[in-house]
């Protein structure tokens, strides 16, 4: 096992936990939805509803915490929803991340993120510095070795656009912590904590061109086992499945209740 038996239990009480504050809040949206209704069954619909909410509670936090939890033994620091990423995106620093954006996307140069990642760093501190800027990260880890990660969790299948964005980010965040320390060995990365096309490989070829795909985009196992080393994520995998087997009387009884409304 990967994980420790601490850890374990740890994630396994926490996501009992937040399991359990959903089903005592819960309330079904009280959107009328007649021709859905009328199609799928009020009950189904309520069911649809409250999976929904707790997928994308999923999506939101719980990921996140997990995650610190299984970086933090072989860390110095592990943070989820990181508030203290400050600094400043330099004037030359805009126009790099620039040019590195238009020249990705016109196919000037190929994805390099350990190039990326000097250039901006080479001119984090030159030119006018501007208003100093706060960003929140998904989940931040510095490792005993002193590298910094900056981990943006995205769901399964965000779209093109979303992701270009994202690239740009991950570029401002580089510039921001240059800003500070031009010397940082940081590494900023798209974290997708499953890959929805298993036992295929994750439909990559969409980011191509626009993102370093062994650098910058960690999807499933690969992202879980960087945190926790080898076999994290088949561990975790138990784990979740403990935990909803624990849940299973609660969750049906919250189920029967919403047939009955």
């Amino acid at each position: 096992m990967a994980l420790t038996k601490e850890q374990q239990n740890e994630i396994k009480q926490y996501l009992i936990t937040k399991i359990r504050q959903k089903l005592a809040s819960y309330n079904p949206e009280t959107n009328s939805m007649p021709f859905h209704y009328r199609l799928l069954g009020k009950d189904r619909m309520a069911l649809f509803s409250f999976i929904h909410s707790v997928n994308t509670m999923l999506g939101q936090s719980i990921f996140e915490h997990v995650g610190k939890i299984i970086a933090q033994p072989n860390a110095n620091q592990a943070i989820d929803q990181y508030r203290k990423l400050e600094g400043y995106i330099s004037s030359q620093a805009v126009l790099k991340i620039d040019q590195i954006m238009r020249d990705l996307r016109a196919a000037k140069r190929k994805p390099d993120k350990e190039k990326e990642t000097r250039e901006v760093l080479s001119v984090a501190t030159k030119g006018d510095l501007g208003r100093k800027l706060k960003k929140r990260v998904d989940l931040f880890v510095e490792t005993k070795e002193g590298i910094e990660y900056y981990f943006e969790l995205k769901t399964a299948k965000p779209n093109i656009n979303e992701f270009t964005g994202i690239k740009k980010q991950l570029l401002d965040w580089i510039a921001m912590r240059g800003s500070k320390n031009q010397d940082v060995n940081i590494k900023t990365i798209v974290a997708i904590p499953y890959n929805p096309y298993e036992p295929e490989p994750y439909e990559r070829w969409t980011l191509q061109g626009l993102f370093d795909l062994k650098q910058e985009v960690l999807v499933g196992e690969e992202f879980w086992d960087l945190l926790g080393g080898n076999r994290t994520y088949e561990d975790l995998l138990k784990i979740f499945e403990e935990a909803g087997l624990e849940l299973y009387d609660e969750i049906d009884e919250k189920m029967k209740s919403l047939r009955k409304n």
